[in-house]
């Protein structure tokens, strides 16, 4: 898509405003509109943002970064190829956006060029990352409370949400986005939708847009949604699971062996085994809210122990059963500790960074746990070398803090950044009683 194919589109559908988007640090989507009639302009130059907002907190508070105060300017320009206009918003459209200096160079504080950087890698190696991430959300009420109390993919549950979901499929589908499955999952007032899988990039920014068309919507059906990975502490929380895989230059599926047991090659275990090394410090950037760690508890399906295995839903790595007939296609890992409230860039990009360090040393997995986790005692798991998994936002920044290919990937800039973020909200939850951290949380994703 060219500029002169977005001042076609908007022309032609009367378009007024377009946002310009980004997630920042956060994990919160903010962004700029630009009213149509400087829409050219912005759409080459992209539209002037204060390097300080790459320092702000989900709390809306300014962290001291020193290249990052109140002198300082760069610009939020667009990905043409992301622009969709908004069936949610009357003659509104959007696009997200990379952040660029003043030259027209990547800023080193932009999430988005980072996940960039992490493909042109993979690139380098023959590598085109694939992936899909699984929307968990909770609908609920103006009274604060669950929107429905159906059960497990209860039929009822789909009878309740039928018109929701209907008005959802049609959005996703005008703004190029194929949902595959939809289902009422556990918890009270809790839905999940799949969608098909794209390159990573496509994949993140995907994500981002589900997100708000979901929130959208929810509120015409006069209930709001939350993405928060534990509204509630009775129920069960939110996931954001991402399914991976990778792919040569001629569409087939470098995960997939004949030969396996499970149908994974030698290059998915060795990208598998990198993720699974540096999975602690993962953790500070697929779950990084203080919410996340209410949700990352043994037995609760969500992962709390570093292991694969093949369909396993306690591990953190869960080697999918592939569909019959196309197994080649279909085989894929699935990343389970990762929650919606994370930045898909930077969660995505750090996936990549670990893994493609699995390849290059030809890491091992190790054996395929087939049990839960949780129900081996604690010698059994550290003869297996199966550690648990941080228990905190502090700790898994801890370990991220002190992760040499994570902050060398991350670069200087972004890692200082997101860290001061980070610890700040730490630092704010901590003490707090549980329910209120929820609560905290329950509409701020």
């Amino acid at each position: 898509m060219t500029i002169e194919d977005v001042i076609s589109a908007v022309d032609q559908q009367k378009i007024q405003f377009v946002r310009f988007l980004y997630c920042d640090n956060g994990g919160i989507i903010r962004g700029k509109s630009a009213y149509y009639p400087t829409l050219p302009a912005r759409l080459a130059s992209g539209i002037g943002l204060t390097v300080a907002m790459q320092a702000m907190n989900s709390l809306d508070q300014l962290q001291d970064v020193p290249e990052m105060g109140p002198v300082g300017e760069i610009r939020l320009v667009p990905d043409l190829q992301t622009f969709r206009v908004l069936p949610y918003a009357p003659a509104t459209a959007a696009a997200f956006t990379t952040m660029v200096d003043l030259d027209g160079n990547p800023w080193p504080g932009c999430p988005r060029d980072f996940l960039n950087r992490m493909l042109r890698q993979a690139e380098s190696r023959g590598l085109t990352i694939q992936a899909s991430i699984e929307n968990e959300f909770s609908l609920i009420d103006n009274e604060e409370k669950p929107w429905d109390n159906t059960l497990c993919f209860a039929s009822l549950g789909m009878l309740t949400s039928q018109d929701f979901v209907a008005d959802v499929a049609q959005a996703l589908q005008s703004q190029g986005i194929l949902l595959e499955q939809y289902y009422p999952e556990l918890g009270a007032g809790q839905h999940e939708i799949s969608v098909r899988h794209a390159p990573a990039m496509e994949a993140a920014t995907q994500q981002l847009y589900i997100r708000e068309t979901i929130r959208a919507l929810a509120q015409k059906h006069g209930v709001r949604a939350s993405f928060a990975p534990k509204p509630f502490l009775d129920q069960a929380g939110n996931g954001g699971h991402i399914h991976f895989s990778a792919s040569d230059e001629f569409g087939q599926n470098l995960f997939y062996s004949d030969s396996d047991r499970y149908h994974l090659s030698s290059l998915g275990y060795q990208f598998m085994a990198g993720i699974l090394h540096h999975l602690p410090a993962l953790l500070g950037l697929t779950t990084p809210t203080a919410n996340s760690y209410q949700r990352l508890t043994p037995n609760t399906w969500s992962s709390s122990y570093a292991c694969w295995g093949p369909d396993n839903r306690e591990a953190p790595l869960r080697v999918a059963s592939p569909m019959r007939t196309h197994v080649s296609q279909s085989i894929n890992v699935e990343f389970k500790p990762a929650d919606l409230a994370a930045n898909p860039y930077l969660a995505l990009g750090g996936l990549i960074a670990a893994g493609l360090d699995g390849i290059d040393r030809q890491l091992d997995p190790g054996d395929p746990m087939l049990i839960n986790p949780g129900q081996l005692t604690e010698a059994e798991r550290l003869m297996k070398n199966i550690v648990r998994l941080p228990t905190s936002l502090d700790q898994a920044l801890e370990a991220l803090s002190k992760d040499s290919l994570l902050i060398d990937s991350l670069g200087p800039l972004l890692t200082e950044s997101y860290l001061a973020v980070k610890r700040s909200e730490a630092d704010f939850y901590r003490g707090k009683p549980e329910e209120e951290i929820a609560a905290y949380h329950r509409f701020r994703y």
